[in-house]
């Protein structure tokens, strides 16, 4: 498809965050496209773990992209692209190119397209779209939190009894006891749970104070880094720690992270 996504606008002299803006925009946007025209798809893992079609073209489009722009760093995607980066430039993109592609594929509008950079010091930005409600969140170190645009109001502590939990429930993810005790643990002390079906529109909300927080077990970066980016460059916290033979990835108000921790840990006053 030799259309304006695939070229690009000219991004040749844009700053990290612009072309981040771009890439998802232009990523999510030849994913709607393609899902329109028809798609083949195939299965990974399970029934509900799947890929299409869109899923690597939007990869490719990113990738052929940063290439081109951004020669020297890394980029790692879910569909496979792992491109070390240069010692001199230490950083790397990550890229979801259908977060939700489950939800996508069933006609289901929760999905987006996610961009992610992270470098010697840590996550540096993150960049999401939603096509289906054509919302494009950015945030980073120099980027406070926005929202097409428009600033998100900064995260206030509040305790996990006032506020939503978003994470994602599979056999798989919830492989035995070491993982399932903590995670109820966890989720009981939250008002309720809600479950979306992309880790990165689910941070996005928790960034635009939509969820409350979320907790996800043994995330991968592409999961994690586009959308930990907007909850800290909100005012809130992003924590990865390890427990119970497992990592655990938590993101909300300081206060809510804390309390998952505790919680996780199985150190926390459960009343």
């Amino acid at each position: 498809m030799g259309d304006d996504r695939e070229n690009g606008p000219d991004t040749s002299g844009a700053g990290d965050i612009e072309l981040a803006a771009a890439l998802a925009r232009d990523a999510g946007r030849l994913a709607a496209d393609m899902l329109r025209d028809g798609l083949s798809t195939h299965r990974k893992t399970s029934v509900s773990d799947v890929v299409s079609a869109a899923d690597h073209a939007a990869e490719k489009l990113v990738v052929d992209r940063l290439a081109q722009l951004r020669p020297g760093d890394g980029v790692i995607g879910e569909e496979g692209t792992d491109a070390p980066a240069s010692p001199t430039s230490g950083r790397t993109w990550f890229v979801d190119p259908v977060d939700g592609t489950y939800n996508f594929l069933s006609g289901l509008p929760i999905w987006c397209a996610a961009i992610g950079l992270r470098d010697r010091h840590g996550i540096v930005l993150g960049a999401i779209y939603q096509p289906a409600t054509d919302e494009l969140w950015l945030g980073g170190r120099e980027h406070p939190t926005t929202c097409n645009g428009e600033p998100v109001q900064m995260l206030a502590d509040h305790p996990l009894a006032e506020v939503s939990i978003a994470s994602y429930l599979h056999p798989t993810t919830l492989p035995d006891d070491s993982a399932r005790v903590p995670f109820l643990r966890a989720v009981q002390g939250a008002a309720t749970l809600r479950m979306l079906g992309s880790g990165s529109v689910e941070l996005a909300c928790v960034a635009g104070g939509r969820l409350g927080c979320a907790l996800q077990l043994n995330a991968l970066d592409w999961d994690w880094v586009p959308g930990a980016a907007l909850v800290v460059a909100a005012g809130g916290e992003s924590r990865m720690f390890a427990a119970h033979g497992h990592m655990w990835h938590a993101t909300g108000n300081r206060q809510t992270v804390d309390e998952l921790e505790l919680r996780v840990r199985g150190v926390a006053d459960l009343g």
